[in-house]
């Protein structure tokens, strides 16, 4: 009877796609995440300049530096490489449909921030569209110089590793438990639909 009246047989079907309340907070990250980046670059570029401030002392300091290829300045002669991998990687995030945890929406959220503010940075920033340098400014002691960009990329690589260690799929379910989604406001939703069709057999 269920299946005939097109209800949810299992807890797991009502976890396939994005729910609302998932992709707000998907979207919310995403949105946040790229305008911090994009203005904090434009305040760099704006005020930086040839100045070094220091934050706290020569351990934390803000200083503009022009990075040409991927991450630690590696790789300057693949530019359009890295552009065209941004590329990819956002639209893969947008189109992760099948995301039914919270923390997960927050994760790629994250990613999709990181992943456009330096695609935007490569795509319209000198010397040439396609080729344009990423601007970094935040500086620990000898580390690499960075940017908000790169701060929530490995946000989000962060919760893809708790994720997986945990065993939590997008869907919100568990290995070797699909019936138990990661996300109580899903397994209640499936508990309702379960009592209306006891209710209305």
């Amino acid at each position: 009877m269920q299946a005939a009246r097109g209800a949810s047989l299992t807890p797991s079907d009502s976890t396939t796609g994005l729910s609302v309340p998932h992709w707000s907070l998907f979207a919310t990250v995403a949105v946040i995440g790229y305008l911090v980046d994009q203005l904090t670059k434009a305040w760099a570029l704006e005020t930086l300049d040839d100045r070094i401030i220091g934050v706290i002392g020569d351990w934390f300091t803000l200083r503009l530096v022009f990075n040409p290829g991927a991450a630690f300045s590696t790789g300057a002669e693949f530019t359009i490489v890295f552009t065209c991998l941004s590329t990819a990687a956002a639209v893969t995030v947008l189109f992760s449909r099948r995301v039914a945890s919270k923390v997960w929406a927050v994760g790629l959220g994250a990613l999709l921030a990181g992943v456009l503010g330096n695609l935007t940075d490569r795509v319209f920033r000198e010397p040439e569209p396609f080729h344009g340098h990423v601007i970094d400014f935040l500086s620990f002691g000898d580390f690499p110089v960075f940017n908000v960009a790169d701060v929530l990329i490995n946000v989000a690589a962060g919760v893809i590793i708790l994720q997986s260690l945990r065993g939590v799929s997008l869907d919100g379910s568990r290995d070797g438990d699909d019936d138990t989604p990661d996300d109580p406001d899903g397994a209640d939703e499936a508990s309702d639909d379960a009592d209306a069709s006891e209710e209305n057999p």
